[in-house]
C-alpha cells in the first residue's frame, strides 16, 4: 500500500464529491443526498483501514511534501500534508461524524428549498476539514482554515430569507476573521524566526526548536500569543465565547457538525499540533491554562440558565474544549484526544435528539411543574449566586463587550473617515498613490528617514481605506474599490523592502484586481437595476432575484478577500514573508487590512443579497419576525 496516495486520497474523496454534488439538478435530492453519504462512507470505510494499518506498522510519522507551487531564491510556497495520532483521531471522529450528518439530513432537510445548497456546503466544509487535520505547515493549514470560515458562514445563514441567521453568519464571520490575524501573525513571524516555511514535522524536533529559540524570546512569546488568540476564536473561548450560541441559527444537522462536534475543537488541533513549539515558554502555558479555566468556569454558569436547548448544548461544548486547553496546555495529550472524541459524538447526539427532548420535556414541565421555593436573597451567599445568575442570563456581557469594543469602535474611526467620496477618491488618494508608485521608480533619490517611514505611511493609507469601507452605508460600490484599493497600498508599502521584486506583485496583484473588477460590474449592474434600494442600511435578500449576480459577487468577494481561489492567496503570504522583523507597524496595519477588508466585502455582499426580500411596493416584515 502506498501511503502517500492514501493520504492524498482523504482529500480527493471529498473534493471529487463535492463537485459532483454541484451537476444535479436542486431537485433531485435523492442523487445529491445520495453523493454524500456514499461519499462520507466510503471516506469512513478508507479511513478506519488505513488506521488499522497504520497502527499494524507501528503508527509511524508520515510527512508529504506534495507541490511547490512558488519557489524563489529566497522564498518556497509549498503544500505539506501531516499524518500522526492527532491527524487519525480528527480523520476518523470527522469521517464518523459527517457520515452520520448526511444520513440523518437526507430526511430531516426534505423539501427544504436549500436541499442541494445544504449538500454542497457541508461536502465543501468537509473538504477543508480534511485539508485542515491534514496540513503539514502553517500555509496548508490557512488553506483548509479559510474554507472553514467561509463554509460556515454559509450553514449559518442557511436560511437566507430571515434576517437574524443572516446577521448571526456576519457576525460569526468577523470573529473567525479576527482569529486568522494569529494566523497571519504567526506565518509572518514563523518566517523570520525559522527562515523557511517549517513543517510541523520539523516542529518534533526539540533540539531544533530550542536551538532556533534561543535569544529569541520575545518572537517565541509573540508567536506562541499570536497561536493562542487563532485557537480561543476558532473554538469560541474567552473573549470569543458569545459567537458560538448566535451559530446555532443554521439548520440542527449543521450545527451538530459545526459547533457541537468537529469545527469548534479545531483550537484544540491548532494547540496539538505547535505544542512542540510553545511547551518551553512557561508564560504561554499559564496564558492557555487560564483562558481554558476561565472559559470553562463562565460557561458552566452560562449553561445552566440557558433557556434554549441549542444554547444550551453550545455553552457546555464551550466549557469541555476550556478544559481541553488545560489538558494539553499541561501535557496530557492522549486524554485531550480522548476528551475530544467523546465531547464530539455527545454533542452530536444531543442536537440531533434536541428536537425530541424539547417536545418530551414541555409534556413533562406541563404535568409535573413544581414551584422553587426559595430563600430569597438575604444573606451574602445568596446574594452573591443571585449576582452569578443575572450576569449568567446575560452571557456576562460578552456579545456586548466584544460589540462594543471592537466593532463599534471600528464603525465610529470610520466615520471619521466621511470625507472618502467617490469624488475625493479619485481626485486625491489616487493621485497620492501614484506619487508613491514615483517614490518607489525613484527611491535612490530619497532620504533614508523618508524610505525607512514611507512603507508604514502607504499601509496606513489601505487601513484608511478598509476602515472607511467597512463602516461606509450609502455607496456599496466606493465600499468595494476601497478594499481593492487597498491591496495595491499593501503592495506598494512592501514593493519599498529590497527583497521584494516585481514578479511577486503581480502574483499578488492579479487575483485582487481581476476579482475586483468582476466584482464592480456586478454591483454597478444591480445598483444601476435597483437605483433607490440598493445602499448599505438593510438586507435586501437580491439573491432571490439575481441568483447568478449573487454567486458571481461573492465569488469575487472570496477572489478579493485572497480565498484560496487565485493567486492573491500566495501572494499574501509572499507579502508576510517580506515584511522585515522590526515592522512591527507595517506588519499590524497589512494585517489588520486584511482582516477587515474580508469583514467589510462579506457584509456588503450580506447587506444587497441575504435577507428578506425587499419589496418596495409592499409591507416588508420586521427583522425581529
Amino acid at each position: 500500500m502506498e501511503t502517500s496516495y492514501v493520504i492524498l486520497s482523504f482529500i480527493l474523496i471529498p473534493f471529487l464529491g463535492f463537485i459532483s454534488s454541484l451537476l444535479f439538478s436542486k431537485k433531485n435530492e435523492i442523487a445529491l443526498s445520495r453523493i454524500a453519504i456514499y461519499t462520507t462512507a466510503f471516506q469512513l470505510l478508507m479511513v478506519v483501514s488505513f488506521i488499522f494499518y497504520w497502527i499494524i506498522k507501528d503508527s509511524p510519522i508520515i510527512n508529504i511534501k506534495e507541490t511547490v507551487i512558488y519557489q524563489s531564491k529566497e522564498y518556497e510556497f509549498f503544500i505539506d500534508f501531516y499524518f500522526d495520532s492527532v491527524t487519525s483521531v480528527y480523520l476518523f471522529v470527522g469521517s464518523f461524524v459527517t457520515f452520520l450528518i448526511a444520513r440523518y439530513s437526507r430526511t430531516y432537510m426534505h423539501l427544504e428549498n436549500g436541499y442541494k445548497r445544504f449538500f454542497n456546503t457541508i461536502l465543501f466544509f468537509y473538504l477543508g476539514y480534511n485539508w485542515t487535520v491534514l496540513s503539514g505547515n502553517f500555509e496548508t493549514l490557512f488553506v483548509g482554515w479559510e474554507i472553514l470560515g467561509i463554509s460556515s458562514f454559509l450553514l449559518i445563514a442557511f436560511y437566507r430569507e430571515r434576517y437574524l441567521p443572516v446577521r448571526n453568519a456576519v457576525k460569526v464571520f468577523s470573529i473567525y476573521r479576527i482569529g486568522d490575524i494569529g494566523i497571519l501573525a504567526t506565518m509572518w513571524a514563523s518566517h523570520h524566526l525559522w527562515h523557511e516555511n517549517i513543517t510541523f514535522l520539523k516542529l518534533n524536533n526539540l533540539s531544533l526548536v530550542h536551538q532556533h529559540l534561543e535569544g529569541q524570546t520575545s518572537s517565541a512569546i509573540f508567536i506562541g500569543v499570536a497561536i493562542l488568540i487563532a485557537a480561543a476564536a476558532k473554538s469560541a473561548q474567552l473573549p470569543f465565547s458569545s459567537w458560538l450560541p448566535r451559530a446555532m441559527e443554521g439548520p440542527t444537522p449543521s450545527s451538530a457538525i459545526f459547533y457541537g462536534s468537529l469545527s469548534v475543537h479545531f483550537g484544540v488541533f491548532l494547540l496539538l499540533r505547535t505544542y512542540p513549539f510553545w511547551e518551553a515558554q512557561p508564560m504561554v502555558k499559564i496564558l492557555i491554562i487560564l483562558v481554558g479555566l476561565a472559559t470553562a468556569v463562565i460557561s458552566f454558569f452560562i449553561t445552566r440558565v440557558q433557556s434554549t436547548i441549542k444554547t444550551q448544548i453550545a455553552y457546555a461544548s464551550i466549557t469541555q474544549i476550556g478544559i481541553m486547553f488545560i489538558e494539553v496546555a499541561l501535557g496530557f495529550h492522549i486524554l485531550a484526544l480522548i476528551h475530544f472524541a467523546g465531547n464530539a459524538f455527545l454533542r452530536t447526539y444531543q442536537l440531533l435528539v434536541s428536537p425530541s427532548v424539547v417536545s418530551y420535556l414541555i409534556r413533562d414541565q406541563f404535568y409535573h411543574f413544581v414551584s422553587h421555593n426559595g430563600n430569597g436573597n438575604k444573606g451574602y451567599y445568596n446574594r452573591f449566586k443571585a449576582t452569578i445568575y443575572v450576569l449568567s442570563l446575560k452571557e456576562w456581557n460578552l456579545d456586548y463587550f466584544m460589540s462594543k469594543f471592537i466593532f463599534k469602535r471600528l464603525k465610529n474611526t470610520g466615520k471619521y473617515l466621511n470625507f472618502l467620496t467617490p469624488k475625493n477618491l479619485l481626485f486625491y488618494f489616487i493621485p497620492v498613490y501614484f506619487i508613491g508608485v514615483f517614490f518607489y521608480f525613484n527611491q535612490v533619490n530619497l532620504s533614508p528617514k523618508i524610505k525607512e517611514y514611507l512603507p508604514e505611511i502607504i499601509a496606513f493609507v489601505g487601513l484608511i481605506m478598509v476602515l472607511k469601507s467597512f463602516s461606509e452605508r450609502n455607496f456599496p460600490r466606493l465600499a468595494w474599490l476601497l478594499v481593492l484599493f487597498n491591496h495595491y497600498c499593501v503592495a506598494l508599502a512592501v514593493s519599498f523592502n529590497e527583497d521584494f521584486d516585481f514578479s511577486q506583485v503581480l502574483i499578488y496583484l492579479t487575483g485582487v484586481t481581476v476579482s475586483g473588477i468582476i466584482g464592480f460590474l456586478c454591483i454597478h449592474h444591480l445598483r444601476t437595476n435597483e437605483k433607490e434600494h440598493s445602499d448599505l442600511n438593510q438586507y435586501y435578500g437580491y439573491v432571490k432575484k439575481y441568483k447568478k449576480l449573487a454567486l458571481a459577487t461573492f465569488l469575487c468577494s472570496l477572489g478579493l478577500m485572497g480565498f484560496p481561489i487565485t493567486p492573491s492567496f500566495i501572494g499574501e503570504d509572499l507579502i508576510f514573508s517580506h515584511i522585515h522583523q522590526d515592522q512591527y507597524l507595517l506588519g499590524l496595519f497589512s494585517s489588520l487590512s486584511f482582516i477587515i477588508g474580508g469583514i467589510a466585502l462579506i457584509r456588503l455582499y450580506a447587506r444587497l443579497f441575504l435577507g428578506t426580500y425587499y419589496k418596495p411596493h409592499k409591507s416588508n416584515p420586521l427583522k425581529s419576525s
